[in-house]
């Protein structure tokens, strides 16, 4: 799937269109004398084609280098002008016949927003799993997401333009990596979202445990409530010996039977409060990660750093983007039990009702019996190891039940790693990851006269589960330029996706390739020239060698006489 068109407009008006070809593709920035050039919008490009692929709106304005001078200027143009962005994909660049995607959208809220896949509207829920159904067909688990198989090719943040492989936000579990990377080698692995699931649960359920045997162990637990039982058995004996009647005698023994069923049955609800508390914890945790930043907070504390460190790039916010779009899905997997826990909440603080409107009748009856000093005592004793005898048998319980569940889960997952780390699997593994460096290291030694590869470990997480862990390196064993190896593998795995008729998308958005070797940039534009791979990058037009400084590569050249939106102009 290539770049075709990339229309910005405003009603009927036509701002600017960009049109895709073949090869390499130009952002530059003609900026002369000491303006930088650093607002004209050649990152704009970039961040408009991911804003049509998911990515937030807020990445086209919010900046910490001029967030409060210029994109606050864009923001108030793009929501008051009614800006709508429209991509076209094609399948063929050569083919005017070929089968097209077009993505529209607008920067509008509510009943005024923009969203549509091929002329047709689509809710938020459904938009990234439209464009999987129509760009990644075969792809029908949940993990790896559209937006992660995809962030490998648009390069603009700090993260992926600095990471070859770990391309997501620094929240992302080893385990969502393994499942992503395992997808991007062709290694089919129906269970990656099941496994993340699992890690989840049993992360959640030793959490639980941890609360529980804060105090002491479930051994000690036991060992103390034997040590009562007994000394509850000596205080029955003491009280039998007192010769009260037989209905004062009954009605204590039904009171203390009482006693005990409502240490049980606060207990459960005790246990859980604790466990719903736990799951609105990780809620709220989630929540918190959206940080509803006080943005001019932020921006005085950016600035103040700036003026100790220098510039400081794209940081708080571009970390929030990536993850806030995961949360929905994460706050719904946390939260399945909510509903199942009220009820039974629900249930049990009506039994206690009735079991302490029980308790208070009882204790009237008994009171009206007539008592002794030795017998309230007797009784005030009984019901202090009743009910700390009952706080320890549900304590057990929930341990039981919660050892039970790490158990299950545990059990499931070794089956799975079973499958996953098991001889055939990982010769499997073995052919993809040899067919692919064949491609990584020959287009390594063409450009950077080294060569990479990529290698898996297998590791184990802090709680001693088996993952497989992916990192490139030279096979020369030397330090070499992270840029260069980045750009390697996004070429080599277009190449191989291709070879193993592994759906890919056939473009390569760039930032920043200012910071590249001109004798590397001319190679790169040689390379995917040859192999009809766009590769979209912006610059700066006086860095640019004199071989790539020509028109015929540019797509797009803008300066602070003509920048992206043309704001300027009004």
């Amino acid at each position: 799937m290539y770049l075709k068109t990339l229309t910005i407009s405003a009603g009927s008006k036509v701002i600017r269109e960009i049109t895709f070809r073949k090869g390499i593709n130009l952002i530059v920035d003609s900026s002369e004398g000491q303006i930088t050039g650093n607002s004209v919008g050649k990152t704009t490009v970039l961040k408009l084609i991911d804003f049509c692929f998911g990515a937030s709106k807020k990445n086209i304005w919010e900046d910490p280098e001029s967030k409060k001078e210029v994109y606050k200027l864009v923001k108030d143009h793009l929501e008051s002008n009614e800006i709508i962005v429209f991509l076209c994909l094609t399948d063929n660049l050569d083919n005017p016949d070929a089968r097209e995607i077009t993505i529209e959208r607008n920067f509008l809220s509510r009943n005024k927003i923009i969203r549509r896949i091929n002329d047709e509207d689509v809710i938020e829920d459904e938009f990234e799993p439209k464009l999987t159904e129509l760009i990644f067909p075969d792809h029908t688990a949940e993990k790896p997401s559209f937006r992660q198989i995809i962030s490998h090719n648009i390069r603009y943040k700090d993260l992926s333009i600095n990471n070859t492989l770990r391309t997501l936000d620094r929240y992302t579990s080893d385990a969502e990596y393994e499942t992503l990377h395992l997808f991007l080698l062709g290694i089919e692995f129906d269970n990656g979202n099941r496994k993340q699931e699992l890690l989840q649960k049993i992360k959640q359920e030793t959490t639980f445990k941890g609360r529980l045997e804060k105090l002491q162990t479930r051994s000690a637990f036991e060992a103390a409530i034997s040590l009562i039982e007994e000394e509850i058995k000596q205080l029955d004996i003491k009280k039998s010996n007192l010769n009260l009647n037989e209905n004062l005698e009954a009605e204590l023994n039904e009171l203390n039977g009482v006693k005990y069923q409502i240490t049980r049955v606060a207990s459960e609800i005790n246990r859980l409060n604790i466990r719903r508390e736990i799951i609105i914890e990780n809620q709220n945790q989630l929540s918190k990660d959206q940080f509803n930043v006080d943005v001019d907070q932020l921006e005085l504390i950016y600035e103040q750093a700036t003026n100790k460190i220098g510039s400081i790039q794209k940081t708080f916010e571009e970390l929030v983007e990536y993850h806030n779009k995961m949360i929905k899905e994460k706050v719904r997997f946390i939260t399945n039990e909510l509903p199942e826990l009220k009820s039974s909440l629900s249930s049990y603080e009506s039994q206690l009702s009735s079991l302490r409107l029980k308790e208070r009748e009882l204790t009237n009856s008994i009171s009206k019996s007539g008592s002794f000093e030795e017998l309230e005592l007797l009784i005030s004793e009984l019901n202090e190891k009743h009910n700390k005898r009952g706080r320890y048998q549900n304590t057990i319980t929930q341990l039981l039940e919660v050892e039970e569940n790490i158990k299950k889960f545990s059990e499931e997952l070794n089956d799975i790693d079973e499958e996953l780390f098991s001889d055939d699997f990982e010769n499997s593994l073995k052919v993809q990851l040899n067919k692919f460096n064949i491609h990584f290291s020959t287009i390594s030694d063409f450009l950077y006269d080294e060569k990479y590869a990529l290698k898996y470990d297998i590791i184990r997480n802090r709680r001693g589960q088996k993952l497989y862990k992916f990192s490139a390196f030279n096979t020369n064993f030397s330090s070499g330029k992270k840029q260069g190896e980045i750009s390697c593998f996004d070429i080599a795995y277009t190449v191989f996706a291709d070879e193993e008729n592994i759906p890919c998308l056939h473009f390569l958005l760039n930032d920043k390739k200012e910071l590249m070797h001109d004798n590397q940039l001319m190679k790169i534009a040689e390379l995917v020239n040859k192999l009809d791979i766009q590769f979209v990058a912006s610059i700066l037009k006086d860095k640019l060698p004199d071989e790539l400084n020509n028109p015929e590569y540019f797509i797009v050249e803008l300066s602070e006489e003509d920048k992206l939106f043309r704001i300027e102009g009004k």
